[in-house]
């Protein structure tokens, strides 16, 4: 116990000194070292943390329950995986549902989908309800503004929730909302899409019609991304709070 309180303060200290990072690697190369991976306090340090990349492929695979806990098992679990996988995009293409055309992030998903018996055909989550309470919370102005432009209801969810951000955000800032996501809060992607409509506040009001909001939102600059995240991660931890557990 005095040994995470330790690790934990220090974990604090180095990131208010801005050296994240530190101890947080040597902690996530500790919980790797067992030989039955801790699915909770994986998914406590992804929650809290972002991942290594060195380490990231590893750890989504274990909290999506792609691979075991037990690393003997990793290496056969993987080739019946490769095997599944290949059975059902053959599945897919005899379905017509894709072909040589569809983007590779469309085929992932579809095979998840597929695997898990649900082709999805309408965004049938409340996540934009959700977006829309916080926003009320946040800049009450800016809900009124996109609501007189009727643009609410034209926001690009598909590519924010959908997506899950995937080809709106660069790949370094993305594998860092996808580590809260993979990990069970997907959440966090109403307080990314909040903080893209935050930072980006002052142009959303300059426009004036939904079509051009939406078409904004849709490319959004990428020179700030990682510091929107950032922001978004800190909201979503005002308003939903911090893993309890000690990692």
């Amino acid at each position: 116990m005095a040994d995470d309180s330790q690790r934990n303060f220090r974990s604090v200290y180095y990131e208010k000194v801005g050296f994240r990072g530190v101890e947080e690697k040597k902690s996530l190369e500790i919980l790797l070292k067992d030989d039955r991976l801790d699915i909770e306090k994986l998914c406590t340090f992804s929650q809290r943390f972002p991942l290594p990349s060195m380490y990231r492929i590893l750890v989504w695979k274990v909290l999506l329950g792609i691979i075991p806990p037990h690393h003997e098992s990793h290496a056969l679990v993987m080739k019946c995986r490769k095997e599944q996988y290949w059975d059902i995009h053959h599945a897919l293409r005899v379905i017509r549902f894709i072909n040589d055309s569809t983007p590779q992030v469309d085929v992932f998903l579809h095979i998840h989908q597929l695997e898990s018996g649900k082709l999805p055909r309408n965004l049938a989550f409340p996540l934009p309800k959700i977006l829309e309470q916080y926003l009320n919370i946040e800049d009450n102005r800016l809900l009124m503004h996109l609501k007189a432009c009727a643009a609410m209801s034209k926001l690009p969810y598909d590519l924010w929730f959908k997506k899950c951000f995937a080809g709106c955000l660069p790949e370094s800032s993305l594998q860092r909302v996808w580590d809260k996501v993979i990990s069970g809060s997907c959440k966090i992607l109403v307080f990314v899409a909040l903080e893209i409509l935050l930072t980006f506040k002052m142009k959303i009001l300059a426009l004036n019609t939904a079509e051009k909001i939406t078409q904004f939102l849709e490319n959004i600059p990428q020179d700030n991304t990682d510091a929107i995240v950032s922001k978004a991660v800190d909201l979503w931890r005002t308003h939903c709070g911090t893993p309890a557990h000690s990692v």
